[in-house]
């Protein structure tokens, strides 16, 4: 299984990255810094494209939610679920990028444990 975290916040890929590890050690993990380099990974054909996309919203340059846009505009990738991971709680904001196709919106937890929770829960789901 390969996963795609698209966070600008390296503090934050490194706790994801540790509580992925933690929930299956077999995981593949690609992390993105920001939104123009997922879609470049995303469109190079040569790369396996991940199982789980999560994605933070608040990051420079292109935004979360235009990333969103742009992967659900690609047939090849459109059905990858994809997981807002994000420091909102805006319960509007969750239910505008649900209807753009957003899979879950979940808000970054803190605590390392409240992380390794949250992936097990999103990856023990069945999203088809």
């Amino acid at each position: 299984m390969t996963i795609l975290l698209i966070d600008d916040d390296e503090d934050d890929r490194k706790l994801f990255f540790e509580a992925t590890a933690e929930y299956d050690d077999t995981i593949k993990y690609v992390a993105a810094a920001n939104a123009r380099e997922a879609l470049l990974y995303l469109n190079n054909t040569a790369n396996a494209l991940p199982e789980f996309i999560f994605l933070d919203l608040r990051m420079p340059g292109l935004s979360g939610e235009q990333c969103l846009i742009e992967i659900k505009k690609d047939p090849r990738i459109a059905s990858i679920p994809v997981i807002i991971y994000t420091t909102s709680r805006d319960e509007k904001e969750s239910a505008r990028l649900k209807k753009l196709g957003a899979a879950h919106f979940m808000s970054k937890p803190v605590l390392p444990d409240d992380v390794y929770y949250m992936v097990s829960f999103v990856l023990g789901e069945k999203w088809g």
